[in-house]
């Protein structure tokens, strides 16, 4: 398991299993060393904020 999938207190992992990008409505990914959930379809990054998943657009960041 990569530190990119392991859940932290600060998020729920069943949260992940509910969540979807909102551009593309396909799965996330985890990424515990920077708070976010990631959207490889749509190449963006959504952040975690105080364990609160932040799925608008505008808030995201462009990731290759």
């Amino acid at each position: 398991m990569s530190d990119q999938d392991t859940a932290t207190p600060d998020f729920d992992r069943k949260m992940l299993e509910a969540l979807v990008c909102p551009v593309t409505k396909g799965r996330l990914s985890y990424d515990a060393k920077r708070q976010e959930l990631i959207s490889k379809a749509a190449h963006l990054a959504f952040p975690i904020r105080d364990g609160i998943p932040i799925m608008l657009v505008d808030q995201a960041r462009d990731v290759d």
